[in-house]
């Protein structure tokens, strides 16, 4: 089995990337870069949930998204690319079925569907839906900016920087959006990222502008309250833009830009149990079998380290330009 790390990268005016680094990874967790994909800032990445078939949002002003094919090898090549019908799409996820791929426009404030065939090719964009609205950061917040598509059952959840909401449709079987519920967050939260927790009718949000992890339930589908607010890091080095939250083993990771670290959470305690330094502007992170690889944007590096108690391993570099996404993937 071939395990491989996919990592998109700003290019031109936003960033020194290629496109898409492909590395392999060994049974030690060590990376080895083997190709490079020149594509315009593939800023995230998803893959499809049974096909070997990845979605690169393309983060820029006009806004699209291109499907690529992962070859038994693990090259990639394009299928094809549709535009996403508003600026910088910054957040792509496929519905469970694999028939529709979400996508976010953060400039755009904008939530798109597109449909997908059965071989996972784009075929049209079926819905898009324009949010309006500000918050009281008149720098970040002066109108809508959806950050995260969440699917559920038969619904999407978008997250909005823009306007301190989650905006959740019913999604229906022909892909398109109706309205379904609206929640607030704290003001001036800046909700980044949307994660529910499994087992659970709670959620976590990342609040990027707050620096804050805001815990919701969710009351009916689409709807949630608020029950608490944490600090993102136990760090109080500021500013500090909050990027990526993920949860594994009753845990929940945080990675925090400024204090340049991920924090380790006891999701039961909801508390931050330690930092770990991870390099420069630290935009995202993949968890591999104890490894955190972390994509550290300005430090032209994909960092790694092994996930500890004490929060104090050494970290691993691994140059690639500019890197924004880091995407695991097993081949058979």
């Amino acid at each position: 089995m071939a395990e491989l790390v996919f990592v998109g990268c700003y290019t031109g005016d936003a960033g020194n990337g290629t496109g898409i680094t492909t590395f392999s990874r060994s049974a030690s967790g060590a990376l080895e870069e083997v190709a490079s994909l020149p594509l315009e800032s593939p800023s995230w990445l998803v893959r499809h949930p049974s096909l070997p078939v990845l979605y690169a949002a393309n983060e820029t002003s006009t806004g699209s998204v291109t499907a690529l094919s992962i070859s038994t090898s693990g090259s990639l090549a394009v299928l094809g690319t549709l535009e996403t019908g508003g600026a910088h799409p910054c957040h792509l996820a496929v519905t469970p079925d694999g028939r529709f791929l979400l996508c976010a426009n953060y400039t755009g404030g904008s939530l798109a569907v597109f449909s997908l065939s059965s071989s996972g090719a784009l075929e049209s964009r079926t819905a898009l839906v324009q949010h309006s609205g500000n918050g009281p950061d008149a720098d970040r917040q002066e109108a809508a900016h959806v950050h995260m598509a969440v699917p559920g059952d038969g619904i999407v959840s978008a997250v909005d920087l823009g306007t301190d909401e989650i905006r959740s449709y019913t999604l229906s079987s022909s892909g398109a959006l109706e309205p379904l519920a609206v929640s607030s967050l704290p003001a001036g939260t800046g909700p980044r990222q949307l994660v529910r927790r499994p087992g659970t009718d709670l959620a976590y949000v990342v609040g990027e502008l707050a620096g804050t992890v805001v815990t919701v339930r969710e009351t009916s589908p689409g709807a949630f309250s608020v029950e608490s607010v944490t600090p993102s890091t136990l760090s109080s080095v500021t500013p500090n833009l909050v990027a990526h939250l993920e949860l594994a083993d009753a845990r929940m990771y945080v990675s925090n830009r400024g204090p340049d670290c991920v924090t380790e959470f006891a999701l039961d305690d909801a508390a931050a149990v330690t930092d770990q330094p991870c390099g420069a502007n630290p935009r995202h992170f993949a968890l591999v079998d104890g490894t955190c690889y972390v994509a550290a944007q300005s430090e032209d590096a994909i960092t790694a380290f092994t996930l500890t108690a004490s929060g104090e391993a050494d970290l691993k570099y691994y140059p690639t330009g500019s890197p924004t996404f880091v995407l695991p993937v097993s081949l058979p």
